[in-house]
């Protein structure tokens, strides 16, 4: 298994600072959490996973949230009307 050494956090790190660890996820699509300098844990993004299969359902959710993030402005702007 080959691995970015941007993805790599420390079990010390990911208990400390669980959203540094997440952040990298997002940004890279994973993070390796080493414990004992070892590879141990691998803390994915799920949306960003081809090797995780979404029901249609879940699928609409995640772009549904998305969409609301993106335009959150507009709609309560729109909202006030």
């Amino acid at each position: 298994m080959n691995i970015n050494s941007k993805t790599i956090a420390s079990m010390t790190e990911a208990n400390q600072n669980f959203s540094r660890v997440a952040r990298i996820a997002d940004t890279y699509g994973e993070a390796i959490i080493f414990k004992n300098n070892r590879p141990k844990y691998r803390l994915i993004d799920i949306e960003q996973a081809a090797d995780i299969e979404l029901t249609d359902d879940e699928k609409i959710d995640i772009t549904a949230r998305r969409i609301l993030e993106k335009y959150r402005p507009a709609f309560e702007a729109l909202a006030k009307e």
